[in-house]
């Protein structure tokens, strides 16, 4: 067996190939389409890569990004597992405090999500009593 020396309990440097950088520019690129389906596919799969997949989900959160990557963000950050869970909640309750309203309600809503509440639904119309009668 060959157990590489860990100096300063730094870790070892992480080698990633051409291929798995190329999954992840896909997978990016997916995330930034107009197209909410495709972009929360595309959230998911990044929600499997760990460290990476949780960068690009933060940065696509906290950018300047339309609502359909921010909303397609936060739901890949609420599907995160393991050890990634803590993190990846912690990135959302950040995202509490953002000055971006969009941020903060896709991070609202994952977070109420992930604690197994029901967020009311907000319907764009005015309710009006009927007078007439």
């Amino acid at each position: 067996m060959r157990f590489t020396v860990v100096e300063n309990n730094k870790p070892p440097e992480r080698q990633i190939d051409a291929a798995t950088i190329e999954l992840l520019r896909k997978l990016r690129e997916k995330l930034l389409s107009n197209n909410i389906s495709v972009a929360r596919v595309a959230a998911s799969n990044l929600s499997w890569k760990q460290e990476d997949g949780l960068a690009i989900l933060t940065e696509a959160l906290f950018g300047n990004y339309p609502r359909t990557t921010k909303k397609a963000a936060a739901y890949g950050l609420r599907r995160m597992n393991g050890r990634m869970q803590k993190l990846a909640s912690e990135v959302l309750e950040k995202g509490l405090k953002h000055r971006d309203r969009t941020t903060k309600a896709a991070c609202i809503k994952s977070l109420a999500l992930m604690k197994g509440e029901v967020p009311e639904k907000k319907s764009g119309y005015k309710k009006f009593k009927n007078t007439t009668g």
